[in-house]
């Protein structure tokens, strides 16, 4: 037997009376989150909802997520967590997509009505049978979109004996993005996400007095879900939660809770050191471990971070696919800046060509990943998981190169480099170049159509003092190569980002065609 939901009940079993959750003023020992999981299993067991079952969970980063998170699991059924921004079409397309039998639904707030469109999606969800409120106020009895958490939960024992899953069984399906057609749903196992989370806490020392991390990646992603909740649970850590992240209630709550690890995207990173030199906020003390993942830092983040900090941010990379760690510098060798280090323990990468064959050397390559994290395919899609799948190893779509250390360097997603004039044109080096510029605070580099080119490169800046677009452009011109320096420079004030705090450049590249 394999069960994932073991990273609660190890330490509720350790620790019982240790603090697991913070959230506002909420301190929950370990005893009671697992409790609470343990009357989730049993209410879905008295609903017909067993092994193999699927479950979907819509909620934001409060501390039903674990309750529910880990209940699913004891039930021996698949945790299908949904992004808390979809809509009513597209809730009603993932829980029919995965054959969900029951939603779990957060009700959310006036500017973000999960309530009111999760139960419009299970509506229109004819195979979804069970519909679960999670309320905002704990304490409410009733609620106006169906029965409420509490009240289903009472009368059942807080004693579970959990169902014996197999190490092949499926835990989660995780939806990726969907950037490229419908979003599919990535079947991970108790053993891709129960050794993702073990190599991901053994990679780093724990604190003797007791880890505590911040909770502000969303919890339905698997970078969130794994590196920051599963590993902080096991080594018995306490979980900080942050339903959204905002940079100067970050830092108060690094502050506050004395807060030991954080795990951000580089966008968290670039807004926090900006509300610091800008405004002038506190820097906290306590953090001993930085991680970064879901897209490439610039290298300009990365010494600003350590130089304000004290402490270097340990890129790494990884994807839905994967459960998601991959690889990571680690503190077994010294980290390079720029790279996203070497693979985790167990795991193996190689750079491929378009057919699937190994590059030696440098490369640049599509990077293919082998090894216990790699999901068993696309729920419901055999076409689609033979195309990424093949003789085990899962093609990611992204390119890097590969020192003489082993060391890994993403260049770009194969999606989003830009062919100009025939010439291969990848986005993130522009932009390293660009984020060197004392007037650029973030950039985004995109190829938008071009009638003569194919497409042209278009640089989208939030700038950081007095500049011009054509300023921008003369300068790109004296340090970039003439086929790949941005032709169009387009100054912002925001840039569109996912839940995650990723850079959403299809939807940039929409925003006009480049001139002609």
């Amino acid at each position: 037997m394999l069960n994932l939901s073991v990273i609660l009940e190890d330490s509720a079993r350790a620790v019982p009376d240790r603090t697991a959750v913070v959230f506002g003023d909420l301190r929950l020992p370990y005893s009671l989150v697992d409790s609470v999981a343990n009357q989730v299993a049993n209410l879905l067991v008295a609903r017909g909802i067993g092994r193999g079952d699927k479950v979907a969970l819509l909620c934001p980063n409060v501390p039903y997520f674990p309750f529910v998170y880990f209940g699913i699991l004891k039930a021996g059924a698949t945790v299908v967590p949904l992004n808390v921004l979809l809509q009513p079409r597209e809730i009603e397309y993932h829980l029919t997509d995965s054959d969900s039998k029951a939603l779990f639904c957060f009700e959310g707030t006036a500017e973000l009505p999960m309530g009111e469109r999760g139960r419009a999606g299970f509506d229109a969800a004819a195979g979804c049978e069970q519909f679960v409120v999670l309320p905002a106020d704990p304490l409410a009895t009733g609620s106006e979109h169906g029965e409420v958490f509490w009240a289903a939960l009472g009368g059942m024992s807080s004693e579970f004996e959990t169902v014996r899953t197999g190490a092949d069984d499926t835990a989660a399906i995780l939806y990726t993005s969907g950037t490229t057609g419908q979003p599919k749903g990535a079947e991970l196992t108790h053993a891709n996400m129960l050794i993702n989370a073990l190599v991901s806490d053994e990679m780093f020392p724990a604190d003797p007095a007791g880890d505590v991390a911040l909770g502000v990646l969303p919890l339905f992603h698997s970078f969130g879900q794994t590196s920051v909740m599963n590993v902080c649970l096991r080594r018995r850590g306490t979980l900080v939660l942050l339903p959204r992240f905002e940079p100067g209630e970050a830092l108060d709550l690094m502050r506050r809770e004395n807060v030991t690890m954080f795990a951000g995207v580089p966008t968290m990173y670039w807004a926090m050191l900006s509300t610091i030199h800008s405004e002038g906020a506190e820097v906290p003390t306590t953090l001993r471990l930085a991680v970064s993942g879901a897209a490439s830092c610039p290298v300009e983040v990365l010494k600003d971070f350590e130089s304000t900090f004290g402490i270097p941010i340990l890129e790494g990379y990884g994807l839905s696919e994967t459960s998601p760690a991959v690889c990571f510098n680690q503190l077994s060798r010294p980290t390079k800046p720029g790279t996203i280090g070497f693979p985790l323990w167990g795991v193996r990468m190689r750079l491929v060509d378009d057919d699937g064959n190994p590059i030696e050397g440098e490369g640049p390559g599509e990077i293919a990943v082998r090894g216990h994290n790699v999901m068993k395919g696309y729920y419901g899609r055999p076409e689609e998981t033979a195309e990424v799948l093949r003789d085990g190893w899962f093609r990611t779509g992204d390119i890097a190169t590969r020192d003489e250390d082993g060391y890994y360097a993403i260049i770009d997603r194969t999606k989003d480099m830009i062919i100009r004039g025939g010439f291969n044109v990848y986005p993130r080096e522009l932009e390293e170049v660009l984020m060197t510029h004392p007037a650029v605070s973030l950039v985004a580099v995109v190829g938008v159509p071009h009638d003569s080119h194919g497409e042209e490169v278009k640089a989208y800046v939030i700038p950081a003092g007095p500049v011009t677009a054509d300023e921008l452009v003369a300068w790109c011109k004296e340090n970039m190569a003439a086929y790949k320096y941005p032709r169009i420079v387009e100054l912002r004030d925001t840039l569109p980002m996912t839940a995650t705090g990723k850079i959403l450049k299809r939807e940039l590249r929409t925003s006009g065609p480049a001139d002609s």
